[in-house]
């Protein structure tokens, strides 16, 4: 989809090639029919010297050899001129139609001038302008004439093709500067977007709290509520996961104690085994539920986490927990790899992970990151047991355990499993290690969208 600056940018160029096109043809018709209208003044006006040069001879008119045009006097000039009588026979032409036939419009009656387009014997275009005339001689005599006049019309076209030339060249020229004007307007009248759009962007990128710089009055309301949304989203979330805890608080007081009420009953109680695994299951959909209800996803405006930052925290935890195991946690990603989401997420996914690889793992564990394009791919791998084909599928069951000898409550993949694929849109598989043990991928599809 075209960004605002550009749909801008076609649609000014579009009215402003619009406007000047329609200029054009208006200029360029209006220059054509003055033009023109010249060209029949300047016919009329040599309809206007012949008469006044023409002499009453013997009953007839003749017209002298020095005529007021000069070019009537020059062959094929481009200008002819021609009288004939009342019943059409040509009495005398210029020198310059010597040996050329020009169709000359009819006259009407006297007084009226005929303006036409007409070609000569020799297929040459022309203007030519008939008018009749009659002429009262002395002797009282009233006879009909007709003059005829004609122009070549190369002078005519090749005015018109000079204007054109010269009116879409500044027409051209005028278009691209105001163009340039528009580009620059538009450039600065969009800049606070620009900006907004930065500033959502270091937001994001966890560079900013909120918008900090001032926007135009069309904007200010825009931005102020932005900002009520991101401190409303994140008291929201921090009031959220206090309540979470508060609540995994007061729930987990009263199973311990029944958990400790339990193990006091003396072994032969028949219930007491009952009683303590509905106490384990209960202790397990607890602490399962909370984790799920206070995973947050990713939004619009969640700022990305550094990975490398996470997973030195986790590491820098995990070898003191499982210090006994003498375990080398290697790390191998670039230091600005990011993750678009919540960093509190992050840390469940990995710390899950990597804590399952520390339990199992024999004393190598390795987690690994890159991105292919827009997906962000994460591995944790160990050198322990493996995972069964079928082991995946098992320990995504909430609450499943892989084995009751090691400690843990089995809920770390199910949690894992479901903040990946429902929360984040990705998803878990189980692939080979290059350790020997168990290897989890993460994929997070379109991550950077």
């Amino acid at each position: 989809m075209l960004s605002l600056n550009a749909r801008l940018i076609v649609s000014a160029s579009v009215v402003l090639a619009a406007f000047l096109g329609l200029a054009g043809v208006a200029l360029d018709r209006a220059f054509a029919e003055s033009a023109l209208a010249r060209v029949n003044d300047r016919l009329q006006s040599r309809i206007y010297a012949l008469i006044a040069a023409a002499e009453p001879q013997n009953g007839a008119l003749e017209i002298p050899k020095a005529l007021p045009e000069p070019r009537l006097s020059v062959p094929q000039s481009g200008v002819y001129a021609q009288l004939a009588d009342g019943s059409g026979r040509v009495i005398w032409h210029s020198q310059s139609a010597l040996g050329i036939d020009i169709a000359y419009p009819d006259a009407r009656e006297p007084g009226v001038a005929v303006f036409s387009n007409t070609r000569d014997s020799q297929g040459t275009r022309l203007f030519a302008l008939t008018y009749g005339l009659r002429w009262t001689f002395p002797d009282g005599q009233d006879k009909a004439f007709t003059l005829r006049v004609a122009e070549a019309r190369a002078p005519f076209e090749a005015e018109i093709a000079r204007f054109r030339g010269t009116l879409w060249m500044w027409l051209a020229g005028a278009g691209l500067v105001l163009l340039a004007v528009q580009g620059g307007v538009l450039r600065w009248s969009l800049a606070p977007l620009r900006q907004l759009a930065r500033e959502v962007a270091e937001i994001e990128a966890g560079k900013k709290q909120g918008l900090e710089r001032s926007y135009p009055r069309e904007l200010d309301r825009l931005t102020q509520n932005l900002n009520l949304l991101i401190v409303h989203s994140r008291t929201q979330l921090k009031r959220y996961r206090n309540a979470l805890g508060d609540l995994a608080h007061s729930l987990k007081t009263p199973l311990a104690v029944l958990r400790n009420e339990v193990d006091a009953l003396p072994d032969s109680t028949p219930s007491r085994s009952t009683l303590a695994e509905q106490l384990e299951r209960m202790d397990r959909a607890v602490d399962y539920q909370l984790q799920r209800a206070a995973a947050s996803g990713r939004t619009a405006l969640t700022p990305s986490v550094r990975i490398a930052s996470v997973i030195e925290r986790i590491r820098a935890t995990l070898l003191k927990v499982y210090a006994d195991k003498r375990l080398d946690i290697e790390v191998a990603l670039n230091k600005d790899l990011r993750f678009k989401g919540d960093e509190g997420d992050l840390t469940e996914i990995l710390g899950n992970l990597l804590d399952n690889a520390c339990k199992w793992g024999r004393g190598k564990v390795r987690v690994e990151g890159a991105r292919n394009g827009e997906r962000l791919e994460l591995k944790v791998e160990d050198d322990g047991p493996g995972l069964p084909d079928a082991a995946l599928e098992s320990f995504r069951a909430r609450g499943a355990r892989g084995d009751v000898s090691v400690p843990g409550q089995g809920i770390g993949l199910a949690i894992v499993d479901e903040l990946v694929t429902e929360v984040y849109g990705g998803r878990l598989e189980a692939v080979e290690s290059a350790l020997g043990g168990a290897g989890i991928r993460i994929v997070l599809e379109d991550e950077q969208r």
